[in-house]
């Protein structure tokens, strides 16, 4: 993902001068490409994140279309207060990019444990908030922030994830992206375990129908999301993140507002699978923590 992350903002700084990357002390073998080509739009700021986000700010302000690149906790815990005042409260055009989300850095233990941060990201006022499946959906989001007028998150994996479309595709905000047609069992994913769900899918559920919901932040499309969740008798959504607060939360809200609304006759019957409310406190590869905690489908 962080491949093709740079990879689309490269291209698209070719056509907008008013594009510029910040990373934070990491990157190398993957952003030297951008630095050559863009050198006055480019800065390693070092092991520094909240002065960062402060320097996206103030060049924001300036015009740009700021892009902010770190490890998943470094780029989002460690610079909350200046995310939240510098950027969100006065609507900065700062794209925040955290690479490595959930386990993708299993072996360094909870410091790089990046699983949290969906809860945090998304409370956040005027914040887009997208956690791509895989580069195919990683390539959509990234032209999309380009676009957009104000703070976004970016939440990538580290590389090496498979790709799930076998075409490029378009995304837009709150619409949730078929990955795989199906009846009885309806399998919800964000972000980067897309691709494990499918393998789990295809051992134990065959025939359940798979959809890929990249953006957690204001409303998911009602009627999409409503036709959905009467459609289907069982309701399973799949994320490597806590699940307080996570995407499995955001679901629940979703549908708690559809229900009251009048627009669901009945309360959909949702399982959440994700991590519980605890560190990792033992390292190892993303795949043996996510056996650990069970990241499995029933």
């Amino acid at each position: 993902m962080r491949n093709t992350f740079i990879h689309e903002l490269e291209k698209a700084a070719e056509i907008d001068s008013k594009i510029f990357l910040l990373v934070g002390d990491l990157g190398f073998s993957v952003v030297e490409n951008f630095q050559t080509k863009f050198p006055d739009r480019f800065l390693n700021v070092g092991i520094a994140e909240q002065n960062m986000i402060g320097i996206a700010a103030g060049l924001s302000m300036e015009g740009f279309n700021v892009y902010v690149y770190s490890i998943g906790n470094f780029a989002t815990l460690r610079c909350l207060e200046q995310i939240r005042y510098d950027v969100c409260y006065h609507r900065q055009n700062v794209k925040v990019v955290a690479v490595g989300a959930g386990f993708a850095y299993g072996s360094l233990g909870a410091s790089h444990h990046a699983t949290e941060d969906l809860a945090i990201m998304r409370s956040l006022p005027h914040m887009l908030v997208a956690a791509p499946g895989d580069t195919r959906e990683t390539k959509a989001i990234t032209h999309l922030t380009t676009q957009h007028q104000g703070p976004a998150y970016i939440r990538l994996g580290r590389a090496g994830e498979a790709d799930v479309h076998g075409r490029d595709i378009q995304v837009t905000p709150g619409e949730l992206i078929q990955v795989r047609a199906g009846k009885k069992t309806l399998i919800l994913t964000s972000g980067g375990i897309l691709s494990w769900a499918m393998r789990e899918a295809d051992e134990k559920t065959p025939d359940a129908a798979i959809y890929s919901v990249p953006f957690l932040s204001g409303n998911l499309n009602k009627k999409q999301l409503t036709q959905l969740l009467t459609d289907f008798d069982q309701v399973i959504t799949m994320e490597e993140h806590q699940l307080n607060g996570g995407f499995g939360s955001f679901i629940l809200e979703q549908a708690a507002d559809l229900y009251s609304s009048g627009a669901l006759s009945r309360f959909p019957k949702i399982r959440r699978i994700g991590i519980p409310n605890e560190f990792a406190e033992i390292c190892g590869t993303q795949d043996y923590l996510r056996d650990h905690f069970a990241l499995r489908l029933p």
